[in-house]
């Protein structure tokens, strides 16, 4: 059995975020729980971290918890038959022309491993990325998943703004930044 078609899975994700929205008055996210586990776990004198965390953000541990054992069922009982990521021919020879060559995996370990975080590309890429992600989707209010899916489905404006902000921001990462870091015209 192989992944299921974007016609089935996207619907499937459709019509959740508005059960959650229904059921439980909860918007669909997952940025929050970063912070929801800091303040769980320790005894900051932030205020940011000094809030009822169980009642606010419970609900998203929780959700994360069926995250990790959903992901951990689907491997064990609906595993990959083939160890190479499934991306198209075109998307392959593009990052062959970047010197990525490794689709076995996740990612690429030209680029996602410790060799490839101690190299510079491999610092600006996962470091400096990483940081840039997480300032951004503080920045922006949410995650992808919780503007793109959660605030549009409640036809939210900023949430639109923002989805747009997502796939301008690929783009130009896609075709200018990555192959600039990676050292590729």
């Amino acid at each position: 059995m192989g992944t299921w078609p974007w016609y089935v899975a996207g619907p499937l994700i459709g019509l959740v975020v508005p059960l959650v929205y229904l059921s439980a008055g909860r918007k669909w996210g997952i940025s929050s729980v970063f912070r929801d586990l800091c303040a769980a776990t320790s005894r900051s004198r932030l205020a940011y971290f000094r809030y009822d965390w169980r009642s606010e953000g419970g609900w998203r541990l929780a959700m994360v918890a069926g995250v990790v054992v959903g992901a951990a069922l689907a491997i064990a009982l609906l595993p990959n038959p083939s160890p190479e990521i499934g991306i198209s021919a075109a998307t392959r020879a593009d990052l062959a022309a970047l010197g990525i060559h490794d689709f076995t995996g996740l990612a690429p370990r030209e680029v996602f491993s410790w060799a490839g975080l101690a190299s510079p590309r491999g610092l600006v890429l996962i470091v400096i990325g990483g940081f840039l992600v997480g300032f951004g989707t503080r920045w922006a209010g949410g995650c992808t998943s919780g503007h793109s899916i959660s605030g549009l489905a409640a036809l939210q404006l900023p949430s639109l703004v923002a989805t747009l902000g997502f796939f301008v921001g690929g783009l130009v990462a896609t075709h200018l930044l990555l192959p600039l870091i990676l050292g590729t015209p």
